[in-house]
């Protein structure tokens, strides 16, 4: 492959993995550790995320239980979960907080799901202005040592790619929304 179309490959790719992020961090309905990625505890003066600091599992299909690894931390990591936009409030004994994830209503799982997709479209728009950049990079090489074929060559690579990423974002979009929506 084109070294130039290389940098636009990684750029799409890091498109892909943002949106990957983003989609792991909408909770639907049962209970998943990555919607605790996001949340950052004050470690000893330094921002530290919680799976760091503290074993994290899943117990049950709408429970975390999250075993921080120092029993300081446990106020801590209740307090940065509170003070988040996940909307839940953790329970803790002492040694161990608990997130219990409420089930979903029909309405709030639609929502969800408009959200899934509007995530989806962005991800979209971003790949297509990488490709947009791409083209404008190739036509400015006219009257250099490049070929218009090559140019030509150069921009379907770059239209191939961005089919290829805009399915991998359907695609994605399409799992989520089927997980969201399942009871």
């Amino acid at each position: 492959m084109n070294e130039k179309l290389k940098a636009y490959e990684e750029k799409m790719t890091k498109t892909m993995g943002n949106l990957d992020g983003e989609l792991g961090a909408i909770r639907a309905g049962r209970a998943n550790p990555n919607v605790l990625n996001k949340i950052m505890v004050d470690y000893y003066g330094t921002p530290t995320p919680i799976q760091q600091v503290a074993n994290v599992s899943v117990p049950e299909p709408r429970m975390i239980q999250i075993q921080p690894w120092e029993k300081s931390m446990v106020k801590v990591i209740e307090k940065a979960i509170m003070t988040s936009d996940l909307g839940i409030n953790p329970t803790n004994d002492g040694t161990c907080i608990r997130l219990v994830f409420p089930e979903l209503t029909e309405e709030r799982r639609k929502e969800l799901v408009k959200d899934v997709k509007k995530k989806g479209e962005a991800a979209k728009v971003a790949i297509r202005n990488i490709r947009r950049d791409g083209n404008d990079a190739f036509k400015k090489l006219k009257g250099s040592d490049v070929s218009e074929d090559e140019i030509k060559d150069m921009e379907d690579d770059l239209q191939k790619l961005t089919d290829k990423y805009v399915k991998e974002v359907d695609k994605a979009v399409e799992a989520k929304s089927k997980e969201v929506m399942t009871v």
